[in-house]
């Protein structure tokens, strides 16, 4: 009797398998598609050519809605910082699964310290014709870099007297293949939000403007699982007595040091970069995310 009814249950099981491994299979990929679509993300526009424009006109090119979708389990930001100069970290820096840079810095000539791999470069309006500039390399040699591009809507309007806009629509028609990608004025406001709500004060009346820094940082909140930080000052480094004179960017060393720019950014009446305040907010951010800082370290 107890045999039966072993082969019974023994019979069931081998009969359930089938359906059990199925649904397995459904769910996972249902878990994959929706990790794939909450990987794109709101606030980013490609900016790219458009068929039906390039056949009226080859100097016209449109913001798409395709979102930027990119998501890294670990990434590497990589500060401009004379922080840099020295610190070796070039190899590791590879080695993460995305590297993200700023504005126009360089790694040619840098490797050993800053590393030779750019996943994501987000670029200030400011910084656009120093890339147009040298476009064969950053956006021919670079093609499998993302650019994410921000700016003021004065420059980056799009009803053609965005000035900034109307370069990147130049390069986006000329390299069909990069990934160019604007910051909307929504995501704009959202981090004049963000920034009021961290330090009580409105950017805009304070007379600041958010720096490259924050707007990269902010993108490697969304995008990254974890993020290592190198070459970025913590907001008491400048205070210490110790701290280490260094240029304000790695690859222009013979001008400004970083603690000086960073007090004359945090002190100037209006359209300065809060630096100093932006590190404070930073440190808050890493007590709620994986954030970690190198070369040199926080004390968090």
């Amino acid at each position: 009797m107890k045999a039966q009814v072993l082969r019974r249950w023994f019979c069931l099981l081998i009969l359930s398998l089938p359906p059990l491994v199925w649904f397995a299979l459904v769910i996972t990929r249902n878990d994959a598609s929706a990790n794939a679509l909450n990987s794109e993300l709101k606030g980013y526009t490609r900016i790219s050519p458009s068929r039906t424009d390039q056949v009226r006109s080859r100097n016209q090119a449109r913001i798409t809605q395709e979102l930027l979708n990119i998501h890294c389990n670990h990434c590497a930001l990589v500060s401009s910082s004379g922080q840099m100069l020295g610190a070796s970290a070039g190899e590791e820096i590879d080695k993460t699964g995305c590297v993200i840079r700023m504005n126009n810095a360089p790694t040619r000539g840098y490797e050993k310290d800053v590393g030779s791999r750019t996943s994501v470069r987000v670029v200030s309006h400011t910084s656009v014709p120093l890339l147009v500039k040298h476009e064969k390399f950053y956006f021919q040699q670079s093609a499998d870099t993302t650019y994410v591009f921000w700016g003021p809507e004065r420059n980056m309007r799009q009803d053609g007297k965005g000035q900034i806009f109307n370069l990147l629509l130049k390069m986006a028609i000329k390299y069909p293949k990069v990934k160019i990608y604007a910051v909307t004025r929504d995501k704009i406001q959202n981090c004049d939000s963000v920034f009021q709500n961290e330090t009580g004060k409105n950017r805009m009346k304070t007379g600041a403007f958010l720096s490259t820094g924050f707007f990269t940082m902010i993108l490697a909140i969304e995008m990254c699982e974890s993020i290592s930080v190198y070459g970025m000052i913590d907001n008491n480094y400048c205070s210490r007595a110790n701290h280490s004179a260094v240029p304000y960017h790695y690859y222009e060393q013979s001008r400004i040091a970083e603690c000086r720019m960073y007090k004359v950014h945090e002190n100037t009446q209006r359209g300065g970069h809060r630096f100093i305040t932006e590190k404070a907010i930073y440190a808050k951010w890493a007590t709620r995310n994986k954030i970690e800082f190198k070369h040199p370290s926080w004390d968090l």
